[in-house]
């Protein structure tokens, strides 16, 4: 099969270089100002394994391919898909973006029938173009259903390398699954400048964070998900108290946070079903302040 990632941070590279260490022909596309800085191959280092694979690089998609993985920051969408001008080429889209509503975008763009949403969960960084370290001890991906008859040879490669796989017939749940862990974590390590440990050791942000989970679960349920808040905070309490998100990490180094993909809809949901969110909306509240 042949790939293409569309997004070269940690996500996408950890893809691709599992990918291309399995022998599978991975395209990466870089914008064209930053092509001749990337090396023409992916380092990953991981608790998993290590692994050094050659990619080919392309500043547009101008071929064919089985998969394209998208996996650029949300912020970064609308740039990035300046470099697949015909979304013909494009055989079946994944997109392991934070958040929900960008399916919609690329639903529009590519074809509904194309497009399978997915989600990823693992602490993964580029520590510099084409290296990527992986942090955490776990990479789990879930992806819809509806992309099985594609998707089963990659899944398989990943689960080979150790990664956790999963097809969902349930895409929205799939989707507000990730988001209902992934909004209250990063909301509150961002706007503390702490890791989840941190948030722990203090009565105050414990708390916070545990309603932050109990609103976006509220939301994800009356969007049409199913979900536990009971689960969902047993599901957090397995986190590494040395995890920080990803958007906390955007902060610090400067770059615009994720914040309307991750906390936009809780709070945009939250307002359509009259479902109070006030820790939500104090966390972003927060963090915007900080980006002005």
């Amino acid at each position: 099969m042949r790939h293409a990632i569309l997004g070269a941070g940690g996500v996408g590279g950890f893809v691709g270089a599992v990918l291309a260490a399995a022998q599978e022909p991975v395209l990466l596309l870089i914008r064209h100002e930053s092509l001749a800085a990337h090396p023409h191959a992916l380092t990953l280092d991981s608790p998993l394994g290590h692994l050094e694979a050659p990619v080919t690089l392309l500043g547009t998609l101008d071929e064919p391919v089985d998969v394209l993985w998208i996996t650029t920051k949300a912020t970064q969408l609308e740039a990035a898909l300046t470099l697949v001008p015909d979304p013909a080429r494009a055989g079946r889209v994944v997109p392991l973006l934070n958040g929900i509503d960008h399916v919609a975008r690329l639903r529009k763009l590519f074809g509904a029938e194309h497009v399978v949403p997915a989600t990823i969960a693992a602490e993964l960084e580029r520590k510099a173009p084409g290296h990527i370290v992986h942090r955490s001890d776990f990479v789990r991906f879930g992806f819809a259903a509806s992309g099985q008859d594609v998707l089963t040879r990659p899944a398989e490669l990943l689960s080979r390398f150790g990664c956790g796989t999963s097809f969902d017939p349930d895409e929205l749940t799939l989707l507000w699954r990730k988001l209902v862990l992934l909004a209250p974590m990063a909301l509150n390590t961002t706007a503390a400048g702490r890791n989840v440990g941190g948030l722990r050791a203090d009565p105050e942000w414990a708390g916070r964070l545990e309603q932050a989970a109990r609103e976006a679960c509220a939301v994800a349920v009356a969007e049409g998900a199913k979900l536990d808040a009971g689960k969902t905070l047993a599901m957090l309490a397995t986190f590494p108290d040395s995890l920080r998100s990803s958007m906390q990490k955007d902060v610090a180094a400067g770059r615009p946070p994720e914040l309307d993909a991750i906390g936009g809809p809780i709070l945009r949901g939250g307002e359509r079903h009259g479902i109070p969110v006030p820790v939500t909306a104090e966390l972003v509240a927060t963090i915007a302040a900080g980006q002005s």
